[in-house]
Formats: structure tokens, C-alpha cells, sequence
């Protein structure tokens, strides 16, 4: 989907899409660390970047749709927070290299060259001790699991994340189980979980990341 497609998808609906309440993946991994310096890739409606703000973290999101980014601004205006919001293609959008201490992709749905790339271009971003944290649908859900894109050319893979974050330590990587609610019932959606960190004395390699 192009952002226009996007742009229909959210002003079909008052109502945020993806609801108010952070990512579980991002509560788990984030509220252990000391706030920074966040970039929110592909963020949508702001559920996420919002939460960082609200915890203390500068934050700057990125998203294709304009409708979705003007969600989140009226998010942060309600709960009273400051977000840095920019409308930008991350296939184009080239992040200052070094300068985030936490650098977020939350179910960003790409062909496999282009997540690379953008996976390559968040791996630059981190300053020395920042973390990266991907979360996405995980391929497995289209047999074992529920929701998420059926096209598997799009879904994500484990090894296929790590592969990417060359130079960075793997701090988690798995398929991990999140319980959904679908027609009053509770069953299990699938999701591809990496956490890495670049150390603090680390040179992220950027070459291919253009």
C-alpha cells in the first residue's frame, strides 16, 4: 500500500486504527532503558512515540501518511506531551547517523530489499550504546498464528532481521506469542521480535545504507 492507500485506511475510520495504548514488545523492551534520544520508524497513528514521550524520551516519528501523523499530533496534544513529527517515505528518509539512543520499527511490512535497506539506515542511526528494536508479524502466522499481511513476501523473518543489524549485539531474537482478542475469543498472533544494541565503543558500518 502507497501512502494515499494509508491515507484512505485511517480517514475511513474516527477511531485510531491500531488503538492508544503502546506496542507490548516496545513496554517490555523500553521501560527498562534511560530515556534519550528515540526515532519512531513507520509510526503511524503515534501510539508508540507518544508513550516515549510521555516517559521522558525526545522523540521524533516518521511516517508516509499525513493522516496518520495529524492522528498523532492530536494524540500528543491530548496527553500533553512533545513529539518531533516528520511526513516523509522511509525508502527516502535518511535518518542523522549516530544520534538516536533508541531506534524503533514497529510492523513496517516491506518486500525484503527495501526492509533491508531501512533496516540498514535505523542500524546507523543508533548512537554508541543505543538499542534497536524490531517487531513485526512473523512469517509463521500464516500456519500457526492470526492477523497480520498474508502476502509472505512482506512478513518477517528472524534470522532475516538479524542479518541486517551487522556489528550490533543481538540482545533478543525470536517469534515470540501475543495474545489477540478475535470474536470474543482469545487466541495467538505470531510476532518477529529483535532487540540489538551497538556498543559503546562500536563503529556501525553504513556502507549500503545509501
Amino acid at each position: 500500500m502507497d501512502s494515499r492507500a494509508w491515507d484512505e485506511r485511517y480517514a475511513a475510520t474516527p477511531e485510531p486504527v491500531w488503538g492508544v495504548e503502546p506496542n507490548r514488545f516496545v513496554v517490555e523492551e523500553v521501560a527498562r532503558l534511560e530515556p534519550g534520544r528515540a526515532l519512531d520508524l513507520a509510526a503511524g497513528e503515534g501510539r508508540n512515540a507518544v508513550w516515549l514521550a510521555e516517559r521522558g524520551w525526545r522523540t521524533t516519528a516518521v511516517d508516509f501518511s499525513r493522516v496518520a501523523v495529524e492522528r498523532g499530533k492530536r494524540l500528543a496534544r491530548e496527553r500533553g506531551v512533545e513529539v518531533e513529527w516528520l511526513v516523509a517515505d522511509l525508502l527516502s528518509y535518511q535518518p542523522p547517523q549516530s544520534a538516536f539512543d533508541l531506534v524503533l520499527l514497529a510492523y513496517l511490512h516491506l518486500p525484503a530489499a527495501d526492509l533491508a535497506l531501512v533496516l540498514r539506515r535505523a542500524r546507523a542511526a543508533l548512537a554508541p550504546g543505543g538499542c534497536l528494536l524490531s517487531v513485526g508479524h512473523d512469517v509463521a502466522n500464516l500456519t500457526d498464528g492470526v492477523g497480520g499481511p498474508q502476502d509472505p513476501a512482506v512478513l518477517h523473518r528472524v534470522d532475516a532481521i538479524v542479518a541486517e543489524l551487522a556489528g550490533l549485539e543481538i540482545r533478543r531474537a525470536e517469534t515470540a506469542r501475543r495474545p489477540v482478542q478475535v470474536e470474543g475469543r482469545t487466541v495467538e498472533a505470531l510476532d518477529t521480535v529483535v532487540v540489538a544494541v551497538r556498543g559503546n565503543g562500536d563503529e556501525v558500518a553504513t556502507k549500503g545504507s545509501m
